[in-house]
């Protein structure tokens, strides 16, 4: 009997820890992949409907990322006045509300307010929920516990392919506007598998708060690379779209790679964890980074859908795994208890590298090299980021 009551709560436990990291992947699908990176589906149409430059859609996206840094730097205090729990779940409303909203709406300025919201709210729900994660998985084994931190992080790339699936046949039939109705029907539906999940959370990880001070000196050529990873990798998940849709892609196609692109972010960046622990440190994340490169400078430079495709595989195969990688080198250089302030400090870097490109990369666009212009300067980034990796000093904490 003890030994059936034994197996029963094993499963129990089981069956729960499976709900909290769908749930958290869910929310980390919501504020990124459809509250933010989706907005390539939309802009296409857009800014033909609204006759916007590339300057104008790239300042909607930096702004975002300004957005995305503010809230990352605001997300360990919030998290000390609220809770990580609290502070997951308003920020997913207000993401859901930001997106709803955008339908409403042809006025730059509104529209500009409205994805600054989003990307702050973004950048706190996506630290609370790495938060949880790391909480609820601590005292795990250490392979249980990579995989359900790999599958959070998989949810932007989650967000990525459901937001493939269904938005561009919308943009297609019915126009922008109805579009973004339908990421915010989406966001909603992440909201309700997140609440469901945050209310399985033990009431001393739910109230979790953030403490302590990071030492940044050990981290200095890992927040550069990371930073400017983010400026190319932005420039690139901004404009991707664009350059093929000018290049002749109808909606099927966009859903494809889009498709492709998310896929290969979750499905590869899972198969590529076993590699990326053997390897460690600074040549784990080289090596993610250089594949964002190459899958970058494809698109530039090779034309045609086999390109495209490719690209596609090789981009969205490794984006997600850089920031596997890089948390990884942070852990090597800092003990645990500064591992949740390392997220914080990288995450902030990362997002001030957005806040660069995709305004870098649409100022580019609309001169005489139009979006390849744009993109290739995304691809000269990531390079420039994979050779500040390599400078990372690997050397274990003491």
């Amino acid at each position: 009997m003890a030994v059936e009551e034994c197996s029963s709560a094993t499963k129990n436990q089981a069956g729960t820890l499976v709900l909290l990291v769908a749930g958290l992947t869910a929310a980390s699908a919501a504020v990124n992949g459809l509250g933010r990176f989706a907005y390539a589906l939309v802009l296409p149409a857009m800014r033909a409907d609204l006759h916007w430059s590339y300057a104008t859609a790239g300042l909607l996206n930096t702004v975002n990322a300004l957005g995305y840094l503010a809230g990352a730097l605001l997300a360990a205090p919030v998290a000390a006045r609220l809770g990580q729990r609290r502070a997951l779940l308003i920020a997913l409303v207000v993401s859901a509300v930001a997106v709803l909203a955008a339908a409403a709406t042809n006025l730059v300025p509104v529209l500009l307010v409205l994805r600054l919201t989003s990307g702050i709210a973004g950048a706190v729900a996506f630290i609370a929920g790495g938060a949880l994660t790391a909480a609820i998985t601590a005292d795990l084994p250490p392979r249980r516990a990579a995989l359900c931190l790999g599958l959070y992080f998989t949810g932007p790339g989650i967000g990525i392919a459901v937001s493939g699936v269904a938005v561009p046949p919308v943009v297609s039939a019915y126009g922008w506007q109805l579009a973004w109705v339908m990421l915010g029907v989406l966001c909603l539906a992440g909201l309700v598998l997140t609440v469901l999940a945050a209310r399985q959370l033990p009431a001393a990880v739910a109230s979790n708060r953030a403490r302590g001070r990071m030492p940044f000196r050990p981290l200095v050529s890992l927040l550069v690379a990371y930073g400017i990873y983010g400026a190319g990798y932005t420039a690139y998940m901004t404009f991707v779209i664009a350059f093929i849709t000018a290049a002749g892609a109808r909606p099927p196609t966009i859903t494809a790679f889009w498709l492709v692109l998310g896929l290969c972010g979750v499905g590869l960046s899972v198969a590529a964890s076993p590699l990326l622990g053997r390897l460690r440190g600074r040549y784990a994340a080289a090596l993610t980074l250089g594949f964002t490169t190459i899958g970058a400078a494809l698109l530039v430079v090779v034309p045609g859908p086999l390109a495209w495709f490719a690209s596609a595989v090789l981009f969205g195969g490794a984006f997600l795994s850089v920031v596997t990688a890089v948390t990884g080198c942070a852990q090597l250089v800092l003990p645990p208890s500064h591992w949740g302030r390392a997220i914080a400090g990288l995450t902030i870097a990362f997002a001030f590298g957005q806040c660069c490109g995709p305004l870098l990369a649409g100022l580019l666009s609309d001169r005489a090299g139009g979006v390849p212009a744009g993109l290739a300067i995304g691809a000269v980034l990531l390079a420039v980021s994979t050779v500040a990796a390599l400078t990372h000093r690997t050397a274990t904490y003491e």
